[in-house]
């Protein structure tokens, strides 16, 4: 399953430079000139999950390893997007063309400049907090835009026979978030489950959760932050990728107590803020993590290792992280009882070791 998200923001904040550090190759152009990109650049980052380490040492030390044993992490798409400019709903900039490569990704990572830096051309950027603001606000009258249309066919079949009670409820979800937009609000604001799936075939814009990026310079990495913030200095970052990972790890000693810094940080909360989590298998052949939504079934989880085993679901047998390393892989939790069987309604936890037994 990947989950891919977007790094949006004006032309020039860094966000090719935060792409390349990502990936830790130059892979997108981070010249100094506004729509270096044009084409998405799209790369697979993998997320840094310390637990795998531990369990592929317990599994090589109490299964054996064949030839060719694998450690597997998830991963996270990152796309990098052209420069928004104000007015890009409208067509300014790259327009549509822009706004159509975010409805692709399930978050948006918006890209925000806090660096003092002269030489680089700031092209309309003038403070995170305006910067956040325009960029929120352009996002917001393309969603108006769609939701109009949309109510406007949608109210031309009021009169006719063929108008179904699901157009009609429809109808009544997209006038709630007509309103929730001219309010300056999220699309999705107050609105269910159940509701939020009846427009999800819209892709509206901020109905996508949104992680703020300050790219800052290494001298204000220690500055406080809000909720779903990250602070990261992208030059830095990328100028890592240079190093050994040795060298890289010494480095980022001085940010070991600093919350929400670094790219680390960056590729956690997107997990975060996109709701998922990681469940594990471990054996002679892999340690895997696997990406599922939080609240997902034992079912569903092994649907996504293979799609027969959600269909043919019997059981699977649960052990917890923890448990897994308190008792030194699968035999100890079997011999202290930490291993158990779970069924259908399992709602499976972050960190769960799982083995699934199917028809």
């Amino acid at each position: 399953m990947n989950l891919s998200v977007g790094l949006v923001g004006f032309p020039n904040v860094g966000k090719s430079t935060l792409f390349n550090a990502l990936l830790g190759r130059v892979v997108a152009d981070a010249s100094n000139y506004p729509f270096c990109t044009i084409e998405p650049n799209v790369g697979i980052v993998e997320v840094k999950d310390k637990r795998l380490a531990v369990l592929k040492k317990i599994t090589e030390e109490t299964e054996g390893l064949d030839n060719g044993f694998k450690l597997i992490p998830a991963v996270v798409e990152f796309v990098d997007i052209a420069g928004l400019v104000q007015g890009a709903s409208t067509g300014e900039g790259l327009g549509n063309k822009f706004l159509s490569h975010i409805r692709e990704v399930d978050a948006i990572a918006l890209v925000l400049r806090d660096f003092k830096d002269n030489n680089v051309i700031r092209s309309g950027s003038t403070s995170p907090k305006d910067d956040k603001e325009i960029l929120m606000a352009e996002l917001a009258i393309k969603d108006l835009e769609t939701v109009t249309e949309a109510m406007a066919k949608l109210t031309a079949k009021t009169k006719s026979p063929a108008f179904t009670k699901e157009e009609r409820e429809k109808l009544t979800i997209l006038e709630k978030v007509q309103v929730n937009l001219n309010q300056g609000n999220s699309a999705i604001l107050g609105l269910n489950d159940e509701e939020k799936l009846a427009i999800k075939e819209f892709s509206l814009l901020t109905a996508k959760p949104v992680i703020e990026v300050i790219n800052c310079d290494e001298a204000d990495l220690n500055k406080p932050l809000e909720a779903n913030q990250i602070r990261l200095c992208a030059k830095t970052e990328f100028e890592l990728t240079e190093l050994s990972e040795e060298e890289r790890e010494m480095f980022k000693e001085d940010w070991a107590n600093l919350e929400g810094v670094g790219l680390d940080a960056l590729i956690n909360k997107a997990y975060e803020v996109l709701g998922y989590i990681s469940f594990f298998t471990a054996g002679p052949k892999e340690v895997r993590a696997w990406t599922i939504p939080n609240g997902a079934t034992a079912p569903q989880a092994a649907g996504v290792i293979h799609t027969d085993f959600e269909k043919k679901f019997i059981r699977a047998d649960v052990v917890g992280y923890d448990s897994f390393v308190e008792c030194h892989g699968y035999l100890g939790c079997k011999e202290k009882g930490k291993s158990r069987m779970e069924g259908r309604d399992y709602i499976v936890s972050d960190g769960d070791l799982m083995i699934f037994h199917h028809s």
